[in-house]
C-alpha cells in the first residue's frame, strides 16, 4: 500500500515541531491549492488564526467567489473513559483542546501532513487539494495501534465568503442520505458542501460553536471572532492499522444534487497524480537544488486556469489568500513565475487574455470579483506588459504570437501614452510621461485611507519613465532589421526620454534618483527603491557611472535581509513596523515596510553594474539567502510574503503567498546562478 505522505523530492518540506512554542507554530502557515483559486490553509498546528484558513476555500468563479466551506475538524482518540484531543482551538482566553503533547512534526509535499503520537496510537493526518476542482481529501493513516479505540472526529462548517465571517444566525441546513451529508444555506441559488466518508459513520447531533479567535485577524484591527456550526461526527472503531479519509466539495447549488454526487475517487490515484505533476513541474523548471524546485512550486500555486473562461484562459492571483488577478502584479510576476519556469505556453495565455482586455491603450489592473468589469487604475500595468511582452518573445522566439496578437496592443499602449488616455496619462513636451493628480494612485505605491494619500506620487514618477524609456527602446530594437523607419522613430523618442530624464531626475547631492516630480514642479527626492528599475530593466537611461550610484545608494539605504524598504530609515516619514488597523498598516504600508518582490530589480541591478562577475554573484547569492531559508522555517512554508517589516526582527506580513515575491525571487536566483 501507498504511504502517501513520501515523496523524496527536492521541494518536501519537514518541520519537528516537539521543541516549539505555541505562538511559534501559529506563526508557521500552510497553502496547498488546485490552481482555479481554491486552496485549504491554517498553521502548523492545524488552528486557524485568519478568516481565510479552512480545509476547503472554494471557488465558484475561478479565480474569485471564494467560499470558505470546511474550516476545521475537531478530531479524538477515545480509550475507554480516557480522550486523547488532536485538535487546537483559540477562544477569547484559552485554547481548547489543546493537542501540544501529542503533535510531533509537520511535512508538506504533495499535500500536508501532521504526525501525532499519543500512547493508545500513532497516526497521520493529511490534507490534500484536489487539482481544479473544489474538492478535498482529509485523511487519518493510523499507522501503529496498540490497543483498540474510536476515533471520533466532528467537521465544522463555514459556507461563507470567506472575506467575512459566519455567525450562530446563519441559516445553515444538513440533509443525510445514502451517499453522505449535504450542507446548504437555506436560502435560493446558494452553494453547497457535500461531505463523505465511507470508512466511518456519521452521527446526527447539531451544534453551533461560538467565539472561535483568529489571532492574525485581531493584530490587524479587524473582527476575530466566528461561529462554525457542526451537523454532527463521524466515529470508527479501530483496532489495527487503517486509513480513514473524509471527502469534501463546494459546488453551486445547481451542480450538486443527491444524483450528481460522484465522490468516488481513489487516495492513493490523488497523491500519486499530485507527486507525478509536481516532479513535472520542477523538471520543466529545470530545478535542481531544493530552493529552486521549493520556489516552482510556490509558483505554481499562483498559476490560475479558469475553466468557464473560453479556452481555459491562464492567469496569476497575485496573491493569497485574498487578492485576485491585478494587472500590475500579473505582469511584474509572469517572467519569474511562467517564463523562469519553462511554462511559455501559459505565459502566452495570459498575455493574449490581457491583451484582449486592453481598451484606450490602458492594460486593466484588476477585474471585478462579481461582474467581470475591468478597472483601469494603474499607469504601470500596461507598461509592465510591454516588458513581459518582450520577455516572453526573448525566451519563447515565438515571434508569430508576439508579432499578431501582442505588437498591435505595445503599440497602442504607446501611442495612447504618447499622445494622451485615461487620468491624464500623457507625454509631456519633455518626453516624460505624466499623469493623474492629487486625488489619483496611479502607481503601486497607492495606499490611501478615507481622503488620506499617504504617498501622492502624480506628475512624473521614476519608474514609470524607466519603464517608458525601455519600452520606447525595446521597439526601436524589434524594428531595427525589420521597417527602419519605424525604428528611427521610436529612437528619437527615445532620445528625447532619456535626456530629459537625467535632466529631471539626477540627484548628484544624493547621488540617487528623485522619486517623483510632482505636477508643480515640486521634487520630491525621497530615497526609495523605485529607482532601481532605471538600472535593472534591459534599456537604462543613465550612464554607468550614474547606474553605479544608484545601486550603492539602494543598497547602503534600503537594502535589508528580505529586500528593499520602501523608504529611508533616516527619514522622518519612515515606519519600521507594519502593524495595527487598517490606516496604521496603509500609513506603513510604503513608507518603510519591506517588499520582498523589489530584491529581483536590485539583484538585476547589482549584477549588471558588476558586469555579472563571479563575486558579483557570491555576494548576490549572500543577499537573498534569509529569503531562501524562509521557506523552509517562517511564515507561509513554501511560499514568501508580500511584506516584511522594516524594522528588526523583520516579520512577515500581508498576504502569506504573494505571486511577485516568488517570481522576483526566482529570477534573482536564476540570475545569480546562471
Amino acid at each position: 500500500m501507498l504511504t502517501l505522505q513520501k515523496n523524496n523530492s527536492l521541494s518536501e518540506i519537514s518541520l519537528s515541531l516537539e521543541s516549539l512554542s505555541i505562538d511559534q507554530m501559529l506563526s508557521k502557515e500552510w497553502l496547498i491549492t488546485n490552481n482555479a483559486g481554491g486552496y485549504a490553509s491554517s498553521s502548523v498546528v492545524g488552528c486557524n488564526t485568519r478568516r481565510y484558513h479552512g480545509l476547503l476555500i472554494g471557488s465558484l468563479n475561478p479565480p474569485v467567489d471564494r467560499v470558505m466551506s470546511l474550516a476545521c475538524c475537531l478530531e479524538m482518540i477515545i480509550a475507554d473513559s480516557e480522550v486523547y484531543n488532536l485538535s487546537t482551538f483559540e477562544f477569547n482566553d484559552r485554547f481548547a483542546p489543546e493537542n501540544f503533547n501529542y503533535i510531533k512534526a509537520f511535512r508538506k509535499n504533495a499535500g500536508v501532513h501532521f504526525d501525532y503520537e499519543t500512547p493508545k496510537a500513532h497516526l497521520t493526518k493529511s490534507v490534500y487539494i484536489l487539482g481544479k476542482t473544489n474538492t478535498a481529501a482529509i485523511v487519518y493513516d493510523f499507522k501503529k495501534v496498540f490497543e483498540p479505540v474510536d476515533f471520533v472526529f466532528r467537521p465544522f462548517v463555514g459556507l461563507r465568503d470567506f472575506h467575512s465571517l459566519q455567525k450562530s444566525y446563519a441559516q445553515l441546513k444538513a440533509v443525510e442520505f445514502k451517499q453522505g451529508l449535504l450542507i446548504r444555506h437555506d436560502v435560493v441559488d446558494s452553494c453547497e458542501l457535500f461531505l463523505n466518508c465511507p470508512d466511518a459513520k456519521f452521527e446526527h447531533d447539531p451544534q453551533w460553536w461560538f467565539n472561535f479567535i483568529y489571532r492574525h485577524d485581531k493584530q490587524r484591527g479587524q473582527d476575530c471572532k466566528e461561529d462554525l456550526a457542526s451537523a454532527g461526527f463521524y466515529r470508527s472503531s479501530i483496532d489495527s492499522p487503517c486509513r480513514i479519509v473524509l471527502w469534501a466539495t463546494l459546488a453551486n447549488s445547481s451542480e450538486i444534487s443527491e444524483e450528481k454526487i460522484n465522490l468516488q475517487f481513489d487516495i492513493d490515484s490523488v497523491s500519486r497524480d499530485i507527486i507525478k505533476r509536481q516532479k513535472s513541474l520542477i523538471s520543466k523548471a529545470k530545478a535542481k537544488s531544493k530552493a529552486l524546485a521549493r520556489l516552482s512550486l510556490a509558483a505554481d500555486q499562483l498559476v490560475i486556469h479558469c475553466p468557464s473562461k473560453k479556452d481555459c484562459r491562464t492567469t496569476i492571483l497575485a496573491g493569497y489568500p485574498w487578492f485576485a488577478d491585478w494587472g500590475r502584479d500579473t505582469f511584474i510576476s509572469l517572467p519569474g513565475v511562467l517564463l523562469e519556469t519553462g511554462r511559455f505556453e501559459e505565459a502566452k495565455s495570459v498575455l493574449i487574455d490581457f491583451a484582449g482586455s486592453c481598451d484606450k491603450g490602458m492594460i486593466p489592473n484588476r477585474f471585478d470579483d462579481r461582474s467581470n468589469t475591468a478597472y483601469f487604475n494603474s499607469i504601470d500595468a500596461s507598461l509592465w506588459f510591454i516588458n513581459a511582452a518582450f520577455r516572453y518573445l526573448q525566451c519563447s522566439s515565438d515571434e508569430e504570437t508576439f508579432s499578431r496578437q501582442l505588437l498591435p496592443v505595445i503599440r497602442t499602449i504607446v501611442d495612447s501614452y504618447q499622445e494622451g488616455t485615461r487620468f491624464n496619462i500623457h507625454a509631456d513636451d519633455d518626453g516624460l510621461i505624466t499623469a493623474g493628480d492629487a486625488n489619483t494612485q496611479l502607481t503601486w505605491m497607492d495606499a490611501k485611507f478615507g481622503d488620506v494619500v499617504f504617498t501622492p506620487r502624480y506628475g512624473k514618477t521614476v519608474e514609470i519613465n524607466a519603464l517608458w524609456y525601455n519600452a520606447l527602446c525595446c521597439l526601436a530594437e524589434f524594428y531595427a532589421e525589420r521597417d527602419v523607419e519605424t525604428a528611427k522613430y521610436y529612437h528619437e523618442l527615445a532620445d528625447i526620454v532619456k535626456l530629459s530624464f537625467n535632466q529631471k531626475f539626477w540627484n548628484g547631492d544624493l547621488a540617487c534618483l528623485n522619486d517623483c516630480i510632482l505636477s508643480d514642479g515640486i521634487v520630491d527626492s525621497s530615497i526609495r527603491p523605485n529607482q532601481i528599475y532605471a538600472v535593472s530593466l534591459p534599456f537604462s537611461p543613465l550612464s554607468r557611472n550614474r547606474q553605479r550610484q544608484i545601486v550603492q545608494t539602494v543598497q547602503d539605504r534600503l537594502l535589508t535581509p528580505f529586500g528593499l524598504r520602501t523608504l529611508d530609515p533616516a527619514d522622518s516619514r519612515y515606519i519600521g513596523i507594519y502593524t495595527g488597523p487598517q490606516e496604521k498598516r496603509d500609513q506603513a504600508y510604503h513608507q518603510g515596510t519591506v517588499w520582498p518582490y523589489l530584491i529581483g530589480g536590485f539583484i538585476e541591478a547589482y549584477l549588471k553594474v558588476n558586469d555579472f562577475s563571479r563575486q558579483s554573484k557570491a555576494v548576490a547569492a549572500e543577499f537573498i539567502k534569509p529569503l531562501l531559508e524562509n521557506l523552509s522555517s517562517e511564515g507561509c512554508l513554501g511560499s514568501v510574503a508580500e511584506i516584511y517589516d522594516g524594522d528588526e526582527p523583520q516579520k512577515p506580513k500581508g498576504c502569506f503567498a504573494q505571486a511577485w515575491s516568488v517570481a522576483e525571487l526566482i529570477r534573482a536566483y536564476k540570475l545569480i546562478n546562471s
